[in-house]
């Protein structure tokens, strides 16, 4: 694995936990499935309103079939591998009048929460925006107060010879940009920059 540093000193699991693609053929049970779902129930959300519904699939099952088809054809190609598969949704509202402004916010912390515990459990976690977004609610039968914000691929992670050539050479952990590109005292300072 690439080495990756911080500019201060954290956890060791924040610099380790990436977004593999490839996949190995080892299942991940049920269990293991609720397990990080379990972590990802315990995250924070405004006024303890706990906005995050998931819907999952453990590969060799219906339900992860139905989950992959959802996927765009690129995601669908590589996440066929995974062991399990997840879709993320908040509510946008929970008396069909006053908005939830913070629903995406909320399911992200989920994300996370679930994609830490997927690690210290030797699974990775690969989020995906790539999916069928008018699909998804006719599909699962979503009501409209449930947004689809995203899925994720966990499984335990395989070789990178298992992916097409052109995705072999991006398999490896991401940097990020510099604190002083994103954090800023009081106010704005100098441009909005792009990951290199």
């Amino acid at each position: 694995m690439t080495q990756r540093t911080s500019d201060y000193p954290i956890e060791k699991q924040f610099l380790e936990r990436w977004s593999p693609r490839a996949f190995s053929d080892q299942p991940v049970t049920e269990t293991q499935v609720l397990t990080v779902l379990e972590a990802a129930r315990w995250a924070p959300s405004a006024s303890n309103l706990q906005p995050w519904r998931f819907f999952y699939g453990v590969r060799g099952e219906p339900e992860f079939d139905t989950l992959l088809s959802l996927l765009v054809p690129f995601n669908e190609g590589w996440a066929k591998d995974a062991g399990a598969l997840i879709f993320i949704a908040s509510v946008t509202s929970f008396d069909g009048q006053r908005q939830n402004i913070t629903n995406s916010f909320d399911a992200g912390s989920a994300f996370m929460s679930l994609s830490l515990q997927a690690h210290s459990m030797g699974l990775v976690a690969h989020g995906m925006a790539g999916i069928e977004y008018d699909k998804v609610p006719v599909v699962l039968g979503l009501p409209d107060t449930l947004k689809v914000e995203a899925a994720v691929a966990i499984g335990y992670q395989g070789e990178a010879s298992s992916l097409p050539e052109g995705l072999q050479a991006r398999e490896a952990p991401s940097g990020r940009l510099p604190l002083a590109d994103i954090a800023f005292k009081g106010h704005f300072t100098g441009e909005i920059k792009l990951p290199a």
